[in-house]
């Protein structure tokens, strides 16, 4: 996401290295870049003009902290304003202490609904929430069958509909069998539809007025840019939206409709998502958000991604071996796998402050094949060559690229890799972080 529009910031934040301070004209270059990368991004023109004015009064009305250079006072500017527009604060999701909390999805077909429901079931049952999905779509071929499948690998029951039965009738008896089974959570996934019609919009007002959902929610589809902002608003006027969860923002590098929602619609964004794997949901953080946009990266949801999927007891084993300056090629698979199942290397390295701006570094060019060709090769050696990689010579190199299928120059290449990142781990012990900068400074030279 942003990576157009966090260039053209980041090239005008370059322009105001060296100077004395902030003035209109040194600025004027600046801002003109932001607002082509903005209406590149598809942000609406509305939005685009807002966020520039504040931009522009702010940079010219304040004076520059003694403490900070002219183009960091002007990454802080630029820092606020995207919160503002983005929506202060985080919007989290408002169920009663008493349960069920009813979720109503609603949306144009192909939007992601569906898998959104099952995304949105997995987070509830990771915080100890049991769930119920509700197929109120009876119109779509197989939607029950669809919705069966997402419940079963995340683990969620479905409500099982009699024949018959209409999406009210469905919503209805959802609710009274939750409250009998102790569900914390319901989730409707209601029908979509190609274009607003009045038929859909009336069944969506029928069902409001049969379960009161706690929470209704659009599912935009990210890459849809502004075009997806007039729908929103129209299904707001006659659902009483709460919030928008935008699906598929992984697919769109322009990052407009993640700009536009709150300030066109006033609705808060609520979840982002981000791949198409159950686990790829994330909260919406407006400061988050800002940060990875200004290329800050996002350490808060890192940390929290890192901590959701890493197992505690070998990250406490590996740090008990850096600290014996060990770090053997099973160390090296192990933070491979443990990188691997936080989501696509993209996404987890995009995170990571000031990666995109290190010479030779670019998260969008990782190539999770090659990856998986590196665990190959891991796996194909045995545990005491992975213990003592001293061993590994030229008729073992042989055989690891046979057992990998990959050709020997791959394996020798994966050996350097492994070596320079001993090395790294060792001067890091040795000097702590400021000898790791000094290293990572020489990257891509």
């Amino acid at each position: 996401m942003f990576e157009r529009l966090t260039d053209r910031i980041q090239g005008a934040i370059r322009g105001l290295r060296g100077q004395g301070k902030i003035t209109e004209g040194n600025i004027q270059e600046g801002l003109r870049s932001v607002r082509l990368a903005l209406l590149e991004a598809d942000v609406h023109v509305s939005v685009v003009r807002d966020f520039l004015e504040g931009v522009k009064t702010r940079a010219l009305g304040e004076e520059v902290l003694q403490s900070l250079s002219p183009d960091q006072h002007f990454i802080k500017i630029l820092y606020d304003e995207l919160q503002r527009v983005l929506g202060e604060g985080s919007a989290r999701l408002k169920f009663p202490d008493m349960p069920p909390g009813i979720l109503m999805l609603v949306g144009l077909q192909g939007s992601g609904k569906t898998t959104t429901a099952g995304k949105l079931a997995r987070h509830f049952l990771a915080d100890g929430h049991p769930c119920l999905l509700v197929p109120a779509d009876v119109y779509r071929p197989a939607a029950r069958q669809q919705l069966e499948t997402v419940g079963k690998a995340v683990g969620a029951q479905v409500f099982q509909p009699e024949p018959g039965d209409g999406p009210v009738a469905i919503c209805k008896k959802a609710v009274a069998e939750a409250k009998r089974k102790g569900s914390h959570r319901v989730i409707i996934d209601t029908a979509g539809r190609l274009n607003i019609d009045e038929v859909l919009m009336e069944e969506l007002a029928q069902i409001v007025r049969a379960v009161a959902p706690h929470e209704s929610l659009y599912v935009a589809d990210a890459m849809a840019g502004q075009s997806a902002m007039a729908t929103v608003k129209a299904f707001h006027e006659k659902v009483d939206l709460t919030g928008v969860i935008l699906s598929k923002a992984d697919g769109d590098a322009r990052g407009g409709a993640i700009l536009s929602v709150k300030a066109v619609t006033g609705l808060p964004v609520k979840f982002v998502g981000v791949g198409e794997k159950y686990d790829a949901l994330e909260a919406f953080y407006p400061d988050r958000m800002a940060s990875r946009i200004l290329g800050m990266g996002d350490v808060l949801s890192l940390i929290e991604k890192a901590q959701s999927t890493v197992d505690a007891k070998e990250a406490e084993e590996m740090a008990r071996r850096l600290k014996r300056a060990e770090f053997t090629l099973e160390d090296f698979r192990s933070q491979l796998r443990q990188m691997r199942k936080m989501g696509p290397l993209e996404q987890v390295l995009g995170m990571i402050p000031g990666l995109g701006a290190m010479r030779g570094v670019d998260p969008s060019q990782i190539d999770e094949r090659r990856l998986k060709r590196v665990e190959a090769i891991l796996d194909s050696m045995t545990a005491y060559e992975r213990e003592h990689h001293q061993v590994i010579n030229g008729s073992r190199r042989k055989r690891i690229a046979l057992g990998a299928g990959v050709a020997v120059s791959e394996v020798n290449q994966v050996l350097k890799q492994y070596l320079t990142m001993r090395k790294m781990m060792l001067q890091f012990k040795k000097t702590g972080l400021k000898g790791m900068r000094r290293m990572l400074g020489g990257v891509g030279r």
